[in-house]
């Protein structure tokens, strides 16, 4: 992670995210704008949760994991979202752990400050019920698609999800290797299972198998079999 310190720049995703008027003249000069690289983890499940970030460029993945060390993908989320809102209101420890898919620009504000002066801000509070509300209604529907949804389908849209930002290029502009083990983990499915849909998939020619991982090789496939991505 990466401080910004550049307001030029915080204004401008203010600005062009319409958020001014959300945090208010008091909360504005307590704002930082971070920067999180590619893989970074943005915060952990379990952690002491601190900031709520606004997510305003870029691609991050929410997943959750068990006791027993089993992870779960919940969704992806391009900008504008919000992170580490419901532990805010709950004043809990963070519930998901959040890793940046991208480049990610967030705007991020303390809970001290939040506490100071956004508690009785109308327009914050209004914000995140209706984010909130949102949240809760995607993170239900993705948990159903993980055990309606075939696995072809779970798969195809992960791949999606993972391997292309929100502006329809290649990560960095490179194709990506993405691990099968951690695709079995993600997506929940057995590693047997798995591997019989990925030689249906380059059997097609929409993926390669490369150094033991995954090589997206046709976008346009992925998308006609998921029909929609249900992970985002």
């Amino acid at each position: 992670m990466q401080e910004i310190k550049d307001r030029e720049q915080l204004h401008h995703f203010l600005q062009a995210h319409q958020l001014e008027a959300t945090f208010g003249e008091q909360l504005l000069p307590h704002l930082s704008l971070f920067c999180f690289d590619h893989e970074e983890l943005i915060c952990s499940q379990g952690q002491s949760s601190k900031y709520l970030y606004f997510l305003v460029q870029g691609k991050i993945k929410i997943y959750t994991t068990s006791k027993d060390g089993k992870t779960l993908i919940l969704t992806f989320k391009t900008s504008l979202d919000v992170v580490g809102d419901i532990e805010y209101v709950q004043d809990i420890d963070i519930i998901n752990t959040v890793e940046a898919v991208s480049t990610v620009y967030m705007i991020g504000i303390h809970h001290q400050w939040l506490n100071k002066y956004g508690k009785d801000h109308s327009p914050l509070l209004q914000f995140l019920l209706k984010i909130i509300a949102r949240k809760f209604l995607k993170n239900s529907n993705a948990l159903s698609f993980n055990i309606l949804h075939p696995v072809e389908v779970r798969l195809a849209s992960y791949l999606l999800s993972v391997s292309y930002d929100d502006s329809e290029y290649l990560i960095k502009g490179q194709r990506k290797t993405i691990s099968l083990k951690d695709t079995t983990n993600l997506i929940g499915t057995s590693y047997r299972h798995l591997n019989r849909v990925v030689q249906q998939f380059c059997a097609k020619g929409l993926i390669e198998r490369k150094n033991g991982g995954i090589l997206v090789k046709n976008k346009d496939g992925l998308r006609a079999l998921a029909s929609q991505n249900i992970y985002e």
